[in-house]
């Protein structure tokens, strides 16, 4: 390549559009052009690589690559002087052109690599300002993102690229880069010919040339970093926004110092990130509580992967809370564990309404005491642990002693209050170990563990039933508390939970027959409970297999001997045991149910009696019938004796229904109603057993009594002029006063006789005068005028 000391001497002129029109010799030795061939060419015939005319006379020099006369090509650098006419408008330029020497290192040579090619290699724009606020040089990235042509990104002013709110921050730094000669950089949206914003870094700083200053600068695209930006800000808010508390904690070995919590850690453990950032969690643990959960979180961690457990911690103000919490490992680019990420869930009010529920299923709401499932789970753990040690456990069944009465007389509020404080009676005077439960109504169960002996249990019942016996104090009133207890003790009378509970139920049963106390269970009660288990399965198809039939005994005027009436009485002709009385089992069939049954099969039976005998004529002999407090406080009794009434053509006052006296006083809204209603369908309410206990005279007034039957234990008391025969006459003379008939019932005697007709009974029944006869013996005893004669 020809090479000159002077380099700067290749110079040439050309006219303002580029056109050569001088050519001196230094030129024609570097291109091999003579000057003839060169004059009239453009300058950008000698340029193999550079800037066009327009971009050329604008920048005022670049660095070129030109065609030499050797054939290669060349660097160089080429330098435009203006020469102004009169108008002030160029005329012509002086070009300039210097080669590097032969012997310039690989930096100058490198140094000397034109911008043109070196813009369009950066992975951004590349741009030239001038202070017009015009492009004089860029790449092509930047005409593709604005989507302009070069001709058209020559005519835009830098400004226009920018997004409006932008502007007035890009205005001030293209003004601080040629007032004060800063670098300058900035963020910001460049806006395209079709609108399409792209977010940019961009940079620019003061270059020198040609005796000017120029805005040289770049630009990158930063769509991704703000996508990415944009994402960690949504990421951020959702950490923020979450109701889990999260933690966020490094992995260096054994540590794992907090980096981050968010707003709902600092609510749910009440510390604020300030006072967590760099400490261990673990100083939030409960001491001494969940202490396998810890080791297993401590396994996990030490093993790099996740862990759930839920476990106890503490908050700031020294409050217990449950936390679920579920630990996940986070790994690097390069699969290595860097941090772990805790997600805290509060779980205490889900415990404590889970605790609650099942507080709820496994006791009873009103006394608190354990319900009838916990009762059988605690028995059954009990006897287990009892095989197992050998070791004994009692249970108690307690019954309470005429609660109904209570609710009656005095409310069922009244009901409730006693339930309640014998619960507390009760577990004040056993052990912790042991359990106390209410089975049902009024009746509670005792689990009484590591019994030395039956001595031992005895003192401890006793103690039970003392506690028991208080009074209950409500609304200003004392109401008395009494109670039966029934004792089974594992092994000698059960081995079975279910055992032990049907032996102290039988043994309770027995206290309560003999008037209350505590009765240990024995073999006896087995036998016995056995027997009525065997009356009762005999009972079940005695309607089918027709063994119940009635007999009546006639009641007596007592002056003039005249059959009044009869009362229909019920046997069971059983197939092993032979004619049984009620009182044999109607105790079991009214515990059973089957009283219901049975009584209207009895009420049947009554009717149809009535109906013969008026058919045969006798026309004012009523029947009397017993009826159970079961029998009549169903809906449908009433509504039974109308079409019982109507479908035998029975007339008012035909059926009498007998019921005890204390049964009327011990629900006396039931009787009241009863009175009234059996009076609309024109049956008789006639009072049984008057005078056995306390009586109620106003209340039995109010309820309109015709008829009251003494009791069986006032007649039989009648002897001579003692106490007995007393009571006898008195109650037959409040029976006059309450203008009510008075019926001396179970007359035996002679002189049960003589005394009840000297003072004025109105009627007697007994064997004395008749046995209980079947419906035909009865006709015939009518027929024959025996005892009397016929009633009209």
């Amino acid at each position: 390549m020809p090479t000159t000391d002077e380099p700067e001497q290749v110079s040439f002129l050309t006219d303002d559009t580029g056109r050569i029109t001088a050519w001196n010799p230094a030129c024609e030795a570097l291109f091999g052009i003579g000057t003839a061939q060169a004059v009239g060419q453009t300058l950008d015939t000698l340029l193999a690589e550079g800037p066009a005319w327009p971009e050329l006379s604008a920048a005022g020099s670049a660095h070129v690559q030109v065609h030499a006369a050797d054939g290669e090509q060349h660097e160089a650098t080429l330098a435009l002087a203006a020469l102004h006419g009169q108008e002030g408008a160029p005329r012509a330029w002086i070009v300039t052109l210097a080669t590097p020497p032969a012997d310039a290192s690989e930096s100058e040579r490198v140094g000397r690599t034109p911008l043109s090619k070196i813009v369009e290699l950066l992975p951004g724009t590349f741009y030239v300002i001038n202070r017009a606020g015009r492009f004089v040089l860029w790449n092509h990235n930047l005409e593709r993102l604005s989507e302009m042509m070069p001709d058209e990104v020559a005519a835009t002013h830098a400004l226009d690229l920018f997004d409006f709110r932008d502007r007035p921050a890009a205005l001030a730094n293209i003004r601080r880069v040629f007032k004060d000669g800063a670098e300058v950089s900035m963020e910001a949206d460049y806006v395209s010919r079709s609108g399409r914003e792209t977010p940019m870094l961009l940079g620019g700083a003061p270059i020198a040339c040609n005796g000017d200053t120029y805005l040289f600068g770049m630009g990158l695209d930063i769509s991704a970093r703000r996508d990415r930006e944009r994402r960690m800000r949504l990421y951020e808010r959702a950490l923020h926004a979450a109701s889990n508390g999260i933690v966020i904690t490094g992995c260096v070995g054994d540590e794992h110092p907090i980096e981050y919590v968010n707003p709902a850690f600092e609510r749910i453990t009440g510390y604020c990130s300030d006072e967590v950032i760099g400490r261990d969690s673990r100083f939030m643990a409960a001491p001494g509580m969940d202490l396998d959960e810890r080791a297993q979180v401590r396994v996990a961690l030490r093993e790099l992967r996740p862990i759930k457990v839920v476990l106890r911690n503490q908050r700031k103000n020294g409050e217990l809370f449950w936390n679920d919490l579920s630990i996940t490992p986070v790994h690097d680019e390069h699969g290595q564990v860097t941090h772990f990420v805790g997600i805290i869930t509060d779980v205490t009010a889900l415990k404590q309404r889970t605790a609650n529920l099942e507080h709820e299923v496994n006791h009873d709401g009103l006394t608190g005491l354990a319900n009838r499932n916990l009762m059988w789970d605690r028995l059954g753990h009990a006897v287990h642990l009892a095989q197992r040690h050998q070791t004994m456990v009692a249970t108690v069944l307690v019954d309470l002693d005429n609660f109904k009465t209570i609710n009656d007389t005095f409310g069922h509020a009244a009901g409730d209050v006693v339930l309640k404080v014998v619960a507390r009676r009760l577990q004040s005077a056993v052990r912790d170990s042991d359990t106390v439960a209410r089975l049902s109504g009024d009746e509670f169960v005792l689990v009484l563990v590591d019994q030395p002996s039956l001595r031992f249990t005895l003192r401890m019942v006793e103690r039970l039933r003392r506690a028991m016996v208080m009074p209950v104090a409500f609304a200003g009133n004392e109401i008395p508390v009494g109670a039966s207890l029934g004792v089974a003790a594992f092994p000698g009378d059960g081995l079975t939970p279910a055992e032990l509970v049907r032996a102290a139920d039988m043994a309770m049963y027995r206290a309560k027959n003999n008037g209350g106390g505590v009765h240990f269970f024995s073999a006896e009660m087995r036998s016995a409970s056995q027997a009525r288990a065997a009356l009762a399965d005999s009972m079940r198809d005695v309607l089918t297999r027709d063994e119940l039939f009635l007999l009546f005994q006639p009641r007596m005027d007592a002056k003039s001997g005249k059959v009044r009436g009869f009362e229909a009485l019920l046997r069971w002709r059983h197939p092993e045991h032979g004619v049984m009385l009620p009182a044999a089992f109607l105790a079991e069939a009214e515990e059973s149910g089957r009283i219901v049954e049975i009584g209207n099969w009895v009420l049947d039976q009554a009717c149809n009696f009535l109906r013969q005998l008026r058919d045969a004529g006798y026309t004012g002999l009523p029947v009397a019938v017993n009826v159970s407090h079961r029998e009549y406080s169903r809906p449908g009794f009433i509504p039974g004796i109308a079409a019982r009434l109507e479908e035998y053509g029975l007339p008012p006052g035909s059926l009498e229904i007998e019921i005890p006296e204390a049964d009327l006083i011990r629900s006396p809204g039931i009787g009241r109603d009863l009175a009234t209603q059996l009076r609309e369908v024109g049956a008789v309410l006639s009072v049984d057993e008057f005078g056995r206990g306390i009586s109620d005279l106003s209340f039995l007034q109010q309820l309109s009594i015709r008829q009251v039957k003494l009791s069986k234990a006032a007649v039989h008391g009648i002897a001579g002029q003692g106490a007995g025969s007393s009571l006898a006459k008195t109650l037959i003379d409040i029976g006059h006063n309450l203008e009510m008939s008075v019926v001396g019932e179970a007359v035996e005697t002679e002189a049960q006789v003589d005394f009840l007709r000297q003072h004025g009974c109105d009627q007697l029944q007994g064997q004395w005068f008749s046995e209980p006869l079947a419906a035909e013996a009865a006709h015939r005893m009518l027929a024959q005028g025996q005892q009397g004669q016929q009633a009209q």
